[in-house]
């Protein structure tokens, strides 16, 4: 009975455990209460908003296609922040990784890839090989920040932001440099490629099977490490308190760069697959911000794995269905998206630190 009572709850953590959830789910609704009044003070109805973002997502297969195209990619990056977050780092230059992967597999098909081949036969070693690269180029860019981070005490978020323009600047080079479109540089991007090369997509959408796979092992495998291995329980001691983790023989430094490169190789991952499943070549943005939308995604699912699917399916689905609202709504931009997005995050960070302050 002794054994019971040792480990059950007392009333007071009980009770700061209540206040803590009511400041958690308190912080949400009031984010939507004001989202709500923005929209009327806009001039528009907060339903016929609602009812344009459904559409604007859900209202046809090829825009149900772009919002699964999105969430892959997403959950690709997700996956990998949550184990710098873990870590107790904020990877601000996962744009960079995206960037890196992106043109280690732009490398991968021109140097590998036959580009003359008949368009209705997929190569599939080169595209394999792509993903492959684009893995490894992710991985080397997140493992250069944590070596910036570990070794040169330069803070992860100024060199992430700083790499972030390093990987824009050689993306830009190559395009109007070695790999320019024949004739003439562009920025819409190298020259496309052949469609020999290009992922196999769910009809006409722009969703691929094999992004969606490998964004779905990947969160799979993140929830089964981090909840379930003892790399995963050494890397949120370290995330807790760096120097009691060291002194407990927690090798920090070893867990810094592993989180570093891990975030980096998925990031690489889903640059390969914008590559290869959606722009079909390297383009300066090819990102398309969805780095800086993970950081958000992942905040506010808590850096918890678990709750990364349903945060990140709302996302790409208010990413997606925003572009319909200049259409549908003459008074509203696709901007309130945006809106939208920070004031949920926002709230929902200053609901987390009122929750952890109940508990001190």
């Amino acid at each position: 009975m002794a054994a019971r009572t040792r480990y059950s709850s007392t009333p007071s953590q009980n009770r700061a455990n209540s206040i803590s959830a009511f400041y958690r789910f308190g912080s949400i609704i009031l984010s939507l209460i004001l989202i709500v009044l923005l929209t009327v003070v806009s001039g528009e109805s907060p339903l016929a908003v609602a009812a344009a973002l459904w559409n604007g997502a859900f209202g046809t297969f090829d825009q149900i296609g772009r919002v699964v195209a999105t969430l892959s990619i997403l959950l690709l990056c997700c996956s990998g922040l949550v184990f710098t977050f873990s870590a107790g780092l904020y990877n601000l230059g996962i744009e960079g990784q995206i960037t890196a992967g992106a043109i280690a597999a732009t490398w991968a098909i021109r140097t590998f890839a036959n580009l003359q081949a008949p368009p209705e036969t997929t190569q599939v070693f080169p595209l394999v090989l792509s993903v492959v690269a684009g893995a490894i180029g992710g991985l080397l860019w997140g493992l250069l920040i944590g070596v910036l981070n570990v070794y040169g005490k330069i803070s992860e978020i100024f060199a992430g932001l700083g790499m972030n323009f390093v990987a824009q600047g050689l993306s830009i080079y190559l395009i109007f440099g070695p790999w320019k479109r024949p004739g003439v540089a562009s920025m819409s991007g190298t020259e496309p490629f052949n469609e020999s090369l290009w992922m196999g997509r769910f009809g006409t959408t722009e969703a691929t099977p094999v992004s969606l796979g490998l964004a779905l092992l990947a969160i799979v495998i993140t929830i089964i490490i981090m909840r379930q291995s003892y790399f995963g329980l050494k890397l949120r001691a370290v995330g807790r308190n760096l120097r009691s983790s060291f002194i407990l023989g927690i090798p920090a430094t070893q867990h810094l760069l592993s989180a570093f490169a891990i975030c980096g190789l998925m990031a690489g991952v889903a640059g390969s697959l914008q590559v290869t499943g959606n722009f079909h070549r390297l383009i300066p943005t090819i990102s398309g911000s969805l780095g800086f939308l993970s950081l958000l995604v992942v905040m506010l699912a808590g850096f918890n794995a678990l709750f990364v699917l349903p945060v990140a399916f709302f996302f790409s689905s208010l990413n997606v269905g925003s572009l319909q609202l200049p259409l549908v709504l003459q008074k509203v931009d696709s901007s309130l998206s945006g809106v939208i997005q920070g004031m949920l995050v926002l709230f929902a960070l200053l609901g987390r630190g009122w929750a952890q302050k109940t508990r001190k």
